[in-house]
Protein backbone atom coordinates (compact mmCIF):
# COMPACT_ATOMS: atom_id res chain seq x y z
CA UNK A 1 0.00 0.00 0.00
CA UNK A 2 1.46 3.21 -0.75
CA UNK A 3 1.96 6.20 1.51
CA UNK A 4 -0.80 8.25 0.79
CA UNK A 5 -3.22 5.48 0.71
CA UNK A 6 -2.63 4.38 4.21
CA UNK A 7 -3.11 7.72 5.26
CA UNK A 8 -6.62 7.83 3.88
CA UNK A 9 -7.35 4.18 4.98
CA UNK A 10 -5.93 5.24 8.78
CA UNK A 11 -8.27 8.88 8.28
CA UNK A 12 -11.08 6.55 7.41
CA UNK A 13 -10.55 4.22 10.49
CA UNK A 14 -10.43 7.43 13.00
CA UNK A 15 -13.39 8.94 11.72
CA UNK A 16 -15.14 5.61 12.53
CA UNK A 17 -17.49 5.15 15.87
CA UNK A 18 -15.18 2.99 18.67
CA UNK A 19 -18.28 0.94 20.18
CA UNK A 20 -17.06 -0.30 23.38
CA UNK A 21 -16.09 -3.86 24.21
CA UNK A 22 -17.82 -3.90 27.08
CA UNK A 23 -20.96 -2.96 25.40
CA UNK A 24 -20.77 -4.92 22.34
CA UNK A 25 -20.45 -8.23 24.85
CA UNK A 26 -23.10 -7.27 26.68
CA UNK A 27 -25.64 -6.92 23.39
CA UNK A 28 -23.95 -10.32 22.00
CA UNK A 29 -25.10 -11.70 25.64
CA UNK A 30 -28.60 -10.21 25.00
CA UNK A 31 -28.77 -11.01 21.64
CA UNK A 32 -27.98 -14.68 21.38
CA UNK A 33 -29.50 -15.57 25.45
CA UNK A 34 -32.79 -14.23 23.85
CA UNK A 35 -32.44 -16.10 20.59
CA UNK A 36 -31.75 -19.22 22.90
CA UNK A 37 -35.02 -18.46 24.35
CA UNK A 38 -36.80 -18.34 21.71
CA UNK A 39 -35.54 -22.00 20.06
CA UNK A 40 -36.52 -22.98 23.71
CA UNK A 41 -40.12 -21.68 23.75
CA UNK A 42 -40.53 -23.42 20.23
CA UNK A 43 -38.89 -26.97 20.53
CA UNK A 44 -38.91 -27.44 24.45
CA UNK A 45 -41.49 -26.86 27.11
CA UNK A 46 -40.74 -26.79 30.94
CA UNK A 47 -40.70 -29.72 32.81
CA UNK A 48 -44.11 -31.62 33.66
CA UNK A 49 -43.84 -30.68 37.31
CA UNK A 50 -42.05 -27.64 36.85
CA UNK A 51 -44.06 -25.67 40.04
CA UNK A 52 -42.86 -28.79 42.45
CA UNK A 53 -39.29 -28.40 41.43
CA UNK A 54 -39.52 -25.18 42.21
CA UNK A 55 -39.22 -26.13 46.19
CA UNK A 56 -36.65 -28.69 45.15
CA UNK A 57 -32.82 -28.32 46.49
CA UNK A 58 -31.72 -30.29 43.46
CA UNK A 59 -33.68 -28.49 40.85
CA UNK A 60 -32.72 -25.16 42.13
CA UNK A 61 -29.19 -25.77 42.57
CA UNK A 62 -29.05 -27.66 39.18
CA UNK A 63 -30.38 -24.08 37.25
CA UNK A 64 -28.35 -21.79 40.11
CA UNK A 65 -24.74 -23.46 39.07
CA UNK A 66 -25.61 -23.38 34.94
CA UNK A 67 -26.20 -19.81 35.39
CA UNK A 68 -23.61 -18.94 37.63
CA UNK A 69 -21.19 -20.72 34.25
CA UNK A 70 -22.62 -18.50 32.22
CA UNK A 71 -22.45 -15.52 34.72
CA UNK A 72 -18.75 -16.06 35.53
CA UNK A 73 -17.62 -16.34 31.66
CA UNK A 74 -19.37 -13.45 30.46
CA UNK A 75 -17.33 -11.45 33.25
CA UNK A 76 -14.27 -12.70 31.63
CA UNK A 77 -14.90 -12.09 28.09
CA UNK A 78 -14.18 -8.06 28.17
CA UNK A 79 -10.90 -9.04 29.27
CA UNK A 80 -9.75 -11.55 27.02
CA UNK A 81 -10.95 -10.00 24.22
CA UNK A 82 -8.72 -7.37 24.74
CA UNK A 83 -5.43 -6.98 21.93
CA UNK A 84 -2.84 -6.70 25.12
CA UNK A 85 -3.05 -9.29 27.35
CA UNK A 86 -4.18 -8.82 30.82
CA UNK A 87 -3.54 -10.80 33.99
CA UNK A 88 -7.04 -12.05 34.12
CA UNK A 89 -7.94 -14.75 37.27
CA UNK A 90 -9.64 -17.26 36.10
CA UNK A 91 -10.42 -18.14 39.22
CA UNK A 92 -14.02 -17.50 39.51
CA UNK A 93 -14.84 -19.86 36.74
CA UNK A 94 -14.55 -22.45 39.86
CA UNK A 95 -17.66 -21.10 41.22
CA UNK A 96 -19.54 -22.87 39.13
CA UNK A 97 -17.78 -26.34 39.59
CA UNK A 98 -17.22 -26.50 43.22
CA UNK A 99 -20.66 -25.96 43.52
CA UNK A 100 -21.46 -28.88 41.60
CA UNK A 101 -18.83 -30.75 43.44
CA UNK A 102 -20.25 -30.20 46.71
CA UNK A 103 -23.44 -31.11 46.01
CA UNK A 104 -22.26 -34.81 44.29
CA UNK A 105 -20.50 -35.24 47.80
CA UNK A 106 -23.34 -34.54 50.04
CA UNK A 107 -25.18 -37.35 47.24
CA UNK A 108 -22.59 -39.45 47.83
CA UNK A 109 -23.23 -39.02 51.75
CA UNK A 110 -26.83 -39.29 51.61
CA UNK A 111 -27.72 -42.03 49.26
CA UNK A 112 -26.53 -45.39 49.20
CA UNK A 113 -23.75 -47.03 47.03
CA UNK A 114 -26.62 -49.25 45.10
CA UNK A 115 -28.67 -45.67 44.13
CA UNK A 116 -25.59 -44.27 42.59
CA UNK A 117 -25.68 -45.90 39.41
CA UNK A 118 -28.87 -45.08 38.87
CA UNK A 119 -28.73 -41.20 39.62
CA UNK A 120 -25.86 -41.16 37.32
CA UNK A 121 -27.67 -42.38 34.46
CA UNK A 122 -30.76 -41.00 34.86
CA UNK A 123 -33.39 -40.51 32.30
CA UNK A 124 -32.69 -37.85 29.29
CA UNK A 125 -28.27 -38.49 29.12
CA UNK A 126 -28.33 -38.51 24.94
CA UNK A 127 -31.32 -35.26 25.11
CA UNK A 128 -28.78 -33.22 27.59
CA UNK A 129 -25.82 -33.92 25.24
CA UNK A 130 -27.88 -32.84 22.12
CA UNK A 131 -29.89 -30.35 23.71
CA UNK A 132 -27.11 -28.20 25.82
CA UNK A 133 -25.16 -27.55 22.05
CA UNK A 134 -28.18 -26.74 20.19
CA UNK A 135 -29.35 -24.28 22.75
CA UNK A 136 -25.56 -22.79 22.97
CA UNK A 137 -25.12 -22.47 19.17
CA UNK A 138 -27.08 -18.96 19.11
CA UNK A 139 -25.48 -17.28 22.58
CA UNK A 140 -21.78 -19.07 21.22
CA UNK A 141 -22.36 -17.02 17.71
CA UNK A 142 -23.14 -13.82 19.20
CA UNK A 143 -20.35 -13.70 21.05
CA UNK A 144 -17.81 -14.91 18.89
CA UNK A 145 -19.02 -12.07 16.59
CA UNK A 146 -18.58 -9.26 19.32
CA UNK A 147 -14.99 -10.47 20.03
CA UNK A 148 -14.31 -10.78 16.19
CA UNK A 149 -14.84 -7.23 16.54
CA UNK A 150 -12.34 -6.82 19.20
CA UNK A 151 -8.41 -8.40 18.85
CA UNK A 152 -8.04 -11.29 21.40
CA UNK A 153 -4.35 -11.24 21.86
CA UNK A 154 -5.40 -15.19 23.10
CA UNK A 155 -7.56 -16.27 20.65
CA UNK A 156 -7.97 -19.97 21.59
CA UNK A 157 -8.87 -18.67 25.27
CA UNK A 158 -11.08 -16.00 24.41
CA UNK A 159 -12.78 -18.41 22.12
CA UNK A 160 -13.22 -21.31 25.35
CA UNK A 161 -14.35 -18.94 27.63
CA UNK A 162 -17.14 -18.21 24.57
CA UNK A 163 -18.19 -21.70 24.60
CA UNK A 164 -18.22 -21.85 28.55
CA UNK A 165 -20.52 -18.83 28.66
CA UNK A 166 -22.24 -20.29 26.05
CA UNK A 167 -22.70 -23.51 27.06
CA UNK A 168 -23.85 -22.10 30.63
CA UNK A 169 -26.51 -20.18 28.51
CA UNK A 170 -27.61 -23.50 26.83
CA UNK A 171 -27.61 -25.39 30.14
CA UNK A 172 -29.72 -23.16 32.22
CA UNK A 173 -32.52 -23.39 29.45
CA UNK A 174 -32.02 -27.31 29.42
CA UNK A 175 -31.97 -27.69 32.97
CA UNK A 176 -35.19 -25.72 32.88
CA UNK A 177 -37.01 -29.09 31.04
CA UNK A 178 -34.89 -31.57 32.06
CA UNK A 179 -36.19 -33.87 35.00
CA UNK A 180 -32.94 -35.47 36.02
CA UNK A 181 -31.89 -33.24 39.07
CA UNK A 182 -29.23 -35.26 40.69
CA UNK A 183 -26.06 -33.91 41.15
CA UNK A 184 -24.25 -36.92 39.90
CA UNK A 185 -26.05 -36.60 36.65
CA UNK A 186 -25.42 -32.92 36.01
CA UNK A 187 -21.70 -33.39 36.66
CA UNK A 188 -21.25 -35.84 34.37
CA UNK A 189 -23.56 -35.33 31.64
CA UNK A 190 -24.22 -31.36 31.73
CA UNK A 191 -20.17 -31.60 32.24
CA UNK A 192 -19.58 -33.22 28.85
CA UNK A 193 -21.88 -31.24 26.63
CA UNK A 194 -20.23 -28.05 27.91
CA UNK A 195 -17.14 -29.74 27.39
CA UNK A 196 -18.04 -29.96 23.85
CA UNK A 197 -19.36 -26.80 23.33
CA UNK A 198 -15.94 -25.30 24.95
CA UNK A 199 -13.58 -27.97 22.81
CA UNK A 200 -15.62 -26.51 19.66
CA UNK A 201 -15.58 -22.59 20.48
CA UNK A 202 -11.61 -23.25 21.83
CA UNK A 203 -10.98 -24.52 17.68
CA UNK A 204 -13.36 -21.73 16.28
CA UNK A 205 -11.62 -19.38 18.29
CA UNK A 206 -7.87 -19.97 17.00
CA UNK A 207 -9.10 -19.72 13.53
CA UNK A 208 -11.86 -16.80 13.44
CA UNK A 209 -9.95 -14.63 16.19
CA UNK A 210 -7.28 -14.06 14.92
CA UNK A 211 -5.62 -10.89 13.90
Amino acid sequence: MKTDALIRSLALDAARPVVPLNWLVASAFAMGGAASVALFLAGMRLRPDFAAALSSAGFLLKVATMAALAATGATLLVKVGRPIPRTASLKRLAVAPLLLLAAVAVELVVLPADAWHARLIGRNAPHCLALIPFLSVAPAASLMWALRCAAPARPGLAGAIVGLTAGGIGASLYALSCPDDSALFVATWYSFAIAFVTGACFIAGRRCLRW
